[in-house]
């Protein structure tokens, strides 16, 4: 990976050795081309999120140093290619540098032989993250709102998305009744429910409901228009949304990224 001059040092000359093999933020955030670490750190928080939501022990990935250089004393990162791989695929690809980033790191997957398909993957892992945020928050709306069960209230949300139950969704899809739905979603199916999820518990917030019957409606209601809104951008009905591999196969493929990619740091 170079900078648009050829002259310029790759990826690998940036690196440092003391012991491990490893990358400063500060410098690392100049390849990408951002102007700071305010603004890196965005990025290096998302690769953190992304660590936690597929149970990466992440803490010698991004290890905080102070530095001293030229008399003044800064906040870094020492980071390990692994580290740098996850920043690269959350950063802003509209930054040219960041693009030849997630190309090489691309190409450096696929030399170990990983099945990872970079951003994708990790805005899946933190989608399915959000939704079980979002699904928190909403039952404690729904909870004031007179809502007891929760499994015909979700169900209501649900069939006004995919104007079907989980059960026939599932089964169009071929997907096992006893695993998770939103495990194989891809990122617009993803998108869809959590704005079903968000906009539900902003309505209930505004909307007097007080009862489970009326709260039930209102998320249905919400589940009919966002399922409008999906065929109208993308042509296509919810329940006929790409089948994605199952999430646990992603968090998989990263634990293996970090011990392949890190194979070589010592």
């Amino acid at each position: 990976m170079t900078d648009i001059q050829e002259n310029k040092p790759s990826f690998e000359d940036y690196s440092h050795q003391n012991g491990m093999r490893f990358w400063y933020a500060t410098e690392y955030a100049s390849m990408l081309g951002y102007a700071n670490m305010t603004s890196f750190m965005n990025p290096i928080n998302k690769a953190i999120q992304s660590c936690m939501s597929a149970k990466i022990d992440y803490f010698d990935d991004f290890v905080r140093e102070k530095r001293i250089v030229d008399g003044r004393q800064f906040d870094d990162f020492k980071l390990s290619r692994f580290a740098c791989y996850m920043i690269a695929m959350n950063a802003d690809v509209k930054k040219p540098q960041v693009a030849r980033a997630q190309i090489y790191f691309a190409d450096q997957v696929e030399k170990v032989n990983l099945l990872l398909e970079g951003r994708e993957d990790l805005e899946r892992l933190q989608a399915r993250e959000e939704i079980k945020t979002g699904n928190t928050a909403l039952n404690a709306v729904a909870k004031e709102c007179g809502v007891e069960n929760f499994g015909l209230f979700h169900d209501a949300g649900y069939r006004g998305l995919y104007n079907r139950g989980i059960k026939d969704v599932k089964k169009m899809k071929g997907i096992k009744s006893t695993v998770d739905h939103f495990d194989f979603m891809g990122r617009t199916e993803l998108a869809a429910n959590l704005f079903r999820i968000t906009l539900t518990e902003e309505r209930l917030k505004k909307v007097p409901v007080s009862s489970e019957k009326s709260a039930m409606n209102v998320h249905n209601k919400v589940g009919k228009q966002v399922r409008n809104m999906v065929i109208s951008n993308t042509g296509v009905a919810p329940e006929h949304l790409k089948t994605e591999r199952r999430l646990n196969e992603v968090k998989k493929e990263l634990k293996k990224a970090n011990k392949a990619l890190n194979k070589d740091n010592k």
